[in-house]
């Protein structure tokens, strides 16, 4: 029987950009227009105003913990203007979230950036780091009483879209002709390319100097998150394997060395061979953006990140699944949850599980993909929760026991 820590997190999680709506001031806004196939975000779900009822949905479920983010466009329209309204809202979401006995896990930047900070360079400008500094600075404000606070989503996936002209000052002809959705694959677009490690390492930086300003202004847990592949090695091909995983991983691993926790979030596996990642094979149980079907994926994803980061206690901050099959969601999170245990049960501290998404929402530049827990009706914004989401609340009101016997 796996014995979880004392306050283990049961929760989900979402992004401000994919699911507040109208986010006008930010890089993303911008550019929804100009990329081929893309679709807007629009008023996306509309939880800038509803998040009470997000937040209140899951507490009744039985959930413990809510991941949500704050969006830097917002709060900093343009440079050096901090909008109080802004940092206002996001303290009420806080509030919110505690007074419904909600764990907050507040992430400080989900993909997005201001549009004046990417017109003027983003991430490799000289004054990138200063700038992320200074938000950091003014959002700690706003972070009493929030007890985990994640610096930056996915650096190697933020890494690519930089590389791929998704965060350059225009996006020109030829950046829109290549663009690729960063979580929705498919037959046309089988392997995402590698991401640039010069800008993943600015990344770095960027997370290091948050790391500092957090552990002096607040008492917040702090890290990042990564996207976390569970790529394996065919026979003979470990070397590649190690190539492969660092610039797309390692890299991001290693630099979370002496963080309070490291996010891990894990929805698929594949393999890689001498000329590197395999795609992923269709078949009748494929995602809705083209992953196949490995809940054991987890359970691979976490046993690296704690090797690979020296034994930093990990957090799930996301996994879950594409699906428009309830049942199926619900399939693949017991059976991820079981591979995560198993992990517990060898050693590996492991704080927490936040399924993604709380709500099917914008999976940047796509809507047709769904990992909620709860669907929406996007003309009427009205929630309707799945059986997953009293699935989940069940097994977090148990303690995980609830998975005991069932198959």
């Amino acid at each position: 029987m796996t014995e979880l820590i004392p306050g283990f997190l049961w929760g989900a999680s979402t992004a401000p950009h994919q699911i507040e709506g109208n986010n006008v001031n930010s890089d993303w806004w911008a550019h929804e227009p100009h990329m081929p196939g893309m679709e807007r975000s629009g008023d996306a779900i509309d939880s800038y105003h509803r998040y009470a009822e997000d937040m209140r949905l899951l507490a009744d479920a039985g959930l413990n913990s809510y991941r949500f983010g704050i969006e830097w466009a917002r709060i900093e329209p343009y440079e050096g203007h901090v909008s109080r309204a802004e940092l206002a809202h996001y303290r009420r979401m806080i509030d919110t979230a505690l007074g419904l006995g909600l764990t907050p896990v507040v992430t400080l930047h989900h993909f997005t950036n201001p549009r004046w900070f990417t017109e003027d360079g983003g991430w490799l400008e000289d004054r990138a780091i200063d700038r992320f500094r200074s938000y950091v600075e003014t959002a700690t404000r706003i972070l009493d009483g929030v007890e985990w606070v994640c610096t930056i989503n996915e650096p190697n996936m933020l890494a690519l879209m930089a590389m791929m002209g998704q965060a350059h000052k225009e996006v020109s002809e030829d950046d829109a002709a290549k663009w690729m959705s960063p979580t929705v694959e498919g037959a046309a677009r089988p392997v995402l390319p590698s991401p640039d490690p010069t800008i993943g390492r600015r990344l770095a930086v960027a997370h290091q100097a948050a790391r500092e300003i957090l552990k002096e202004r607040t008492d917040a847990k702090s890290g990042w998150t990564v996207a976390c592949q569970a790529l394996t090695p065919t026979p003979g091909n470990e070397e590649k394997l190690r190539e492969v995983r660092y610039v797309r991983e390692d890299l991001y691993l290693e630099a979370a060395r002496g963080d309070d926790f490291i996010g891990v979030q894990s929805y698929s596996s594949q393999p890689v061979d001498a000329g590197g990642i395999v795609p992923h094979p269709q078949g009748p149980d494929t995602t809705l953006t083209g992953n196949a079907y490995r809940p054991d994926s987890i359970g691979i994803a976490v046993r690296h990140a704690w090797e690979t980061t020296g034994g930093a206690p990990i957090l799930i901050t996301e996994n879950g699944i594409a699906t428009a099959d309830d049942a199926q969601r619900i399939a693949y999170t017991s059976e991820a949850l079981r591979h995560l245990f198993a992990a517990v049960d060898d050693g590996i501290d492991v704080r927490g599980y936040l399924h993604w998404s709380a709500l099917d929402n914008y999976e940047w530049g796509h809507w047709e993909p769904t990992f909620g827990l709860i669907a929406v009706d996007r003309e009427t914004f009205e929630r309707h929760p799945k059986p997953s989401l009293a699935w989940l609340g069940e097994v977090a009101l148990s303690g995980g026991k609830a998975l005991e016997g069932s198959a």
